[in-house]
């Protein structure tokens, strides 16, 4: 009872409270004040914008009706986990126009890897951001905006992060999907399925930095179904039988999916007791997509593997966006459907907002976490 009389009196965050997790719902909610978040493509709301090539129309048409640095139609994951904390849409770190950062920044990129790939954005479709190097970019944004902030002099302290507010923020991990992809693109399963550790290694080298930096509650993403992505599927002809499951993905590709998973969810277990003041909530992601995807048409969409934006039709592809100038002089274009909410897939690799909506409601509402807690209340450690 005392310690539930100083809880209530206010005391949420000074330091991450160990509680049963079946008692946490009644608990206050957590007082973020910030969101910090590393990841890829499905996560970054403008790093690959601004630092590479600008996302073009009609990405971004159906909520902010003009491309934002989203490869998608509207809102992100990334962008309804902030409306639940009740805080304001991220600014990608990269992005220096009109951006603030008081209540968190997002390192992810496009196109961006756990471990670094020495290969070129233009070789390999993979980020020069890898997740390294966003460590490193925040490392140097706490750093400079720290300094900045004590500087009374300085006229723009308001779109500062206060240095007393980054343990109070909540550290969101969105990444992984690009390791694998690649991997199944270049060396094979065999050598994916091997590369897993090292990759599971590399993230929880960087959760245990931010720790040292003080950080201290951790929502970290599994992958999702990547056998189950369109894009894939498009260069499959007569698959053979027990190739697809019965949903139509690709069950070797997924079979890898849930192996990174299990090995992620393994090394989540170690890092809690590595890391006594932290609050780790491991989110599996691909359970919300999966199951979103197995019951696309009962959940009012189409079939999930029908693409909302780009052109795939007689063996001719042009992405989200895109312009083909064919030989004899037709143009095609990569345009978008008539309606977007009733896709899960925007442009075949990425979600489409209405289905970002119901898969984020799901890992929210912490009904597919561990453990079984909302993102409101991810500050408290449980045991």
């Amino acid at each position: 009872m005392e310690f539930a009389r100083v809880v209530f009196s206010g005391i949420l965050f000074s330091l991450v409270l160990t509680v049963v997790a079946a008692k946490v719902k009644d608990l206050p909610p957590c007082n973020f004040k910030a969101i910090y978040n590393f990841g890829d493509s499905n996560s970054d709301t403008g790093a690959i914008s601004a630092a590479i090539f600008p996302r073009q129309w009609p990405n971004g048409e159906t909520f902010f009706h003009k491309p934002v640095g989203r490869v998608c139609d509207g809102r992100l994951m990334i962008d309804f986990i902030a409306e639940r904390l009740q805080l304001p849409f991220l600014s990608a770190y990269l992005d220096s126009i009109g951006s603030s950062f008081r209540q968190g920044a997002n390192f992810a990129s496009g196109g961006s890897t756990i471990v670094p790939q020495n290969k070129t954005i233009a070789e390999s479709g993979l980020s020069p951001f890898a997740l390294n190097v966003q460590i490193f970019q925040y490392d140097q944004f706490k750093a400079r905006t720290s300094d900045l902030y004590k500087d009374s002099k300085y006229s723009c302290r308001n779109h500062l992060p206060r240095p007393k507010d980054f343990p109070k923020a909540l550290y969101v991990f969105d990444i992984g999907q690009n390791d694998i992809a690649y991997g199944l693109r270049t060396v094979g399963d065999a050598q994916v399925l091997a590369s897993i550790p090292d990759i599971i290694s590399q993230l929880a080298i960087a959760v245990q930095h931010l720790y040292t930096q003080g950080a201290r509650a951790f929502w970290i993403h599994n992958t999702g179904p990547i056998g189950c992505l369109p894009s894939t599927l498009l260069s499959i002809k007569n698959p053979p039988p027990g190739f697809l499951d019965e949903h139509g993905c690709v069950e070797s590709q997924n079979d890898i999916a849930r192996e990174f998973n299990r090995q992620l969810n393994n090394r989540v277990i170690k890092l809690r007791a590595e890391l006594p003041q932290a609050a780790i909530t491991y989110v599996d992601i691909y359970a919300a997509k999966y199951g979103l995807i197995s019951n696309s048409k009962q959940q009012g969409f189409v079939d999930a593997q029908k693409i909302c934006c780009g052109y795939h039709k007689n063996g001719i592809d042009v992405g989200c966006g895109g312009i083909l100038l064919l030989p004899n002089g037709t143009q095609i274009s990569g345009t978008a459907c008539e309606d977007p909410s009733k896709y899960t897939s925007w442009d075949g690799v990425h979600y489409t907002e209405a289905a970002n909506r119901l898969i984020a409601n799901r890992l929210i509402n912490g009904s597919l976490s561990d453990p079984p807690i909302p993102i409101t209340h991810a500050c408290y450690r449980t045991s």
